[in-house]
């Protein structure tokens, strides 16, 4: 009896764990550009939410578009889940750009606040322009995958054709008026009593959304998803780029340092891996990296400058070379290239000046230490004796006769034993 009652415990418990995770709407965001770090997020979140059985998948979206190779994978996840997907263009002012427009295309419910827009999807090629008929072929392969993506939600394929074909972009209640999305909605709340009984196809059947009494649950990219995600940016990518190559560049000059080439070599790793998300163009590497390279050879060679200028410019076209792309959020920004662009300006004229000042500074111990150094004579120089010279007593001769208390300088360096003249002021005493 005590086992039976154990047993029915269990299962009730387990009955009202499942319960309780299907009772969930798991809520993610999209606010930025779509990466390979955006479609791990996604593909992560959308994965558990399959496992746990919860209701409601809604991806809230603000982006300017993103990479297509990201855009497939997410796309490829929505299609795949089990769960039904919602996105909602929100809030008032966010859009659905170029890949965040076809996202939103492939979820079961699209839907947009007031003051949104959605579309300007016309692909766009990183890098390299390509030729006009590779150009063509990249467009009708999109506009293929939109028109397929439209007819499968049940969705106005020919308008969402001329998003891609046209680059038109719809606002929210132009977009509900032509098919585009299924409708318009001022906040979460509200969104979410509309889609309330909605039906949505899955294996061929209809099923009905019901939402009465889930909870709400958020889940904001991790720690790690947030470091890698803000790599991505351009902007600091480039940073990251110049920290790297400074600091390596700078280990080798001065060997045994160890900081900065430790700092440089992680730099350069972490710009690499943004790099795989960015349109890199390495004609621009290749000019920074010239300009570290200039920056070094001021110090070795005699140039009056004209190598520091070289670098500069040299750094200033690399920097506006490095990406390119016709979107902005694709592009380093002007003051980011302007500040970084100063700073290590400023870090090599302080490194050069330095150097140069050490180059010409009098050696201060050794043999080329002791000359020109100044002292006294401890007795008669006729034509040896002795000095006082920097605290210590020294054999010395020379080619005039030095009396006893004389003001000498030393001018050559024989093995123990020091040349030496008087001073202009030879014949006084020295205190």
């Amino acid at each position: 009896m005590g086992k039976l009652l154990i047993v029915f415990i269990l299962m009730l418990f387990c009955m009202v764990f499942d319960a309780h995770a299907e009772g969930i709407i798991r809520v993610v965001s999209i606010n930025g550009p779509v990466n390979p770090v955006t479609a791990n997020y996604v593909a992560g979140n959308l994965k558990q939410a399959a496992q746990r059985k919860e209701r409601l998948f809604l991806i809230e979206m603000d982006t300017p578009g993103g990479l297509d190779s990201a855009m497939r994978d997410i796309i490829k996840e929505i299609f795949a889940s089990p769960v039904p997907v919602a996105v909602f263009v929100a809030p008032s002012g966010a859009r659905a750009a170029s890949a965040g427009a076809i996202i939103a295309l492939s979820a079961d419910i699209c839907a947009m606040a007031s003051g949104t827009n959605i579309g300007a999807a016309h692909p766009v090629s990183l890098g390299e322009k390509p030729d006009k008929i590779m150009q063509d072929k990249i467009l009708n392969d999109a506009v293929a995958y939109v028109e397929g993506i439209a007819g499968k939600r049940g969705r106005n394929a020919e308008e969402a054709k001329k998003m891609v074909r046209g680059s038109i972009s719809y606002s929210a209640e132009k977009a509900l008026e032509l098919g585009v999305i299924d409708m318009i909605a001022s906040d979460r709340p509200d969104l979410l009593k509309k889609i309330e009984g909605r039906f949505f196809m899955r294996d061929g059947k209809k099923i009905a959304l019901i939402l009465a009494g889930a909870r709400v649950e958020k889940h904001d990219m991790g720690t790690r998803e947030k470091i890698l995600d803000a790599i991505s940016n351009p902007n600091v990518a480039y940073v990251l780029m110049m920290l790297g190559l400074l600091g390596l560049f700078f280990e080798l000059s001065n060997p045994g340092v160890i900081l900065p080439g430790v700092i440089g070599g992680i730099s350069l790793i972490l710009a690499f891996f943004a790099f795989q998300t960015l349109p890199v163009n390495y004609a621009g590497v290749l000019l920074i990296i010239l300009a570290i390279i200039l920056f070094i050879a001021e110090i070795k060679i005699v140039s009056h400058g004209m190598l520091s200028v070289g670098g500069v410019i040299s750094m200033v076209l690399g920097s506006l070379l490095l990406f390119e792309s016709p979107e902005p959020y694709l592009r380093v920004s002007w003051s980011v290239i302007l500040i970084t662009v100063a700073a290590v300006s400023l870090f090599a004229y302080f490194a050069i000046t330095r150097s140069v000042r050490a180059h010409r500074q009098k050696p201060s111990s050794g043999r080329e230490g002791l000359i020109g150094e100044e002292g006294k004579a401890d007795s008669d120089i006729l034509p040896e004796g002795k000095v006082f010279v920097r605290g210590e007593y020294w054999d010395a001769w020379s080619d005039e006769s030095i009396r006893q208390g004389d003001k000498i300088v030393v001018t050559a360096v024989e093995g123990m034993r020091l040349k030496v003249r008087k001073t202009a002021t030879g014949s006084k005493q020295l205190e």
